[in-house]
């Protein structure tokens, strides 16, 4: 199968470059569970579109520090191929930047979470089953967010919520498959970025974070082949 990542990741600090990036991230996770797989990446957020979306079985879109209201040009640009990847059934996945983005341009509100910051590792229930999910109805994965999808998108379903973010992850058919959380992330790079943002997200959000990380491991693998089965059962 051949994936397209559109990377929207907008982070070029030190700290960044000093760890794999997101068209590694996603690439790696894939290879966890669908080793045998072809992943390309695109720099959306560089400006960097593939010439033909269709070209590719499946799509998934990333995560970012930018916000979806922002309305960048290449944002605009990313709606626009989101509603043609759509149009044309693809099967599509996003996570956290790329759960919005895909809810915005289906006419979804983008709101602040109004309990704060989610960060750290996040549990997730699972409150609708689909064709490609795991039997397990609990799941944690890492996250960071303090924006989120304020209403479903026309024709969505809500598969995921996690406390503070009813709208933790949503599908549409067997084509589009969304959460808000980071399944990409490892143990380590969610134990950098706590301390990376200790000053962003105040000590409260931060100790909460290191408490939530020192609980236990995401369900990363898990999660990973949940996508792989989405993407199987979506080009059927």
């Amino acid at each position: 199968m051949k994936l397209a990542t559109l990377v929207t990741n907008t982070d070029f600090s030190a700290f960044a470059k000093a760890r794999p990036l997101d068209d590694e991230k996603f690439a790696a996770l894939i290879a966890e569970v669908r080793p045998d797989w072809d992943v390309t990446a695109f720099w959306v957020c560089k400006g960097e579109f593939p010439d033909d979306i269709a070209a590719y079985d499946g799509v998934m879109i990333t995560g970012s520090p930018a916000s979806t209201t922002e309305n960048a040009p290449w944002m605009q640009k990313l709606e626009t191929l989101v509603e043609e990847i759509i149009e044309n059934k693809i099967p599509l996945f996003g996570a956290c930047f790329g759960h919005q983005i895909i809810a915005k341009s289906l006419g979804a509100p983008i709101v602040r979470n109004p309990e704060g910051w989610a960060h750290g590792r996040i549990e997730t229930h699972r409150v609708a089953q689909k064709p490609w999910s795991l039997p397990q109805k609990d799941l944690h994965l890492y996250g960071s967010h303090i924006e989120q999808v304020g209403a479903l998108p026309h024709g969505a379903d809500r598969v995921f919520e996690s406390d503070g973010c009813p709208i933790a992850g949503f599908s549409i058919g067997n084509k589009v498959l969304t959460v808000q959380h980071h399944p990409e992330m490892t143990a380590e790079f969610i134990a950098d970025l706590v301390e990376e943002y200790a000053d962003h997200v105040g000590f409260d959000v931060t100790k909460r974070a290191r408490r939530s990380i020192e609980a236990g491991p995401a369900d990363r693998t898990a999660f990973a082949t949940e996508i792989a089965a989405f993407f199987e059962h979506g080009v059927r």
